[in-house]
């Protein structure tokens, strides 16, 4: 059974930077299989935040700022935010492939088989 857990939501004050992380197991997991994040503040709907498959995919409100990346090996994937923004705030989820030729672009949320239970970042101003 798949499962994927999102770590290292919290509480930053604008300008400031939080890393989270989004262990998979049960998945198999290699560079054909997209990963995604996304995020949902509160009253609005889940938006495409970063994903990465052969490349990587950013919304343009996090081009710049936030870094996707993925190991394999540990079956990890990260998303490294910098200079974060009082409407970044949301609570993150970590999404997964179920199929290698899954189609769909990575920041179409349908494509993703597998969810996480998310993780709160909140950013102070």
């Amino acid at each position: 059974q798949v499962q994927l857990v999102e770590s290292g939501g919290g509480l930053v004050q604008a300008g400031g930077s939080l890393r989270l992380s989004c262990a998979a197991s049960g998945h198999t997991f290699h560079s054909n299989y997209a990963m995604g994040w996304f995020r949902q503040a509160p009253g609005k709907e889940r938006e495409f935040v970063a994903a990465i498959r052969a490349f990587t995919h950013y919304a343009d409100s996090v081009k710049g700022r936030f870094t996707i990346s993925r190991d394999n090996a540990k079956k990890m994937v990260y998303l490294q935010m910098n200079s974060l923004k009082p409407e970044d705030t949301a609570v993150y989820y970590c999404a997964a492939d179920g199929d290698e030729f899954e189609s769909g672009h990575p920041s179409d949320a349908g494509r993703y088989d597998y969810w996480g239970q998310g993780t709160q970042v909140t950013v102070s101003s």
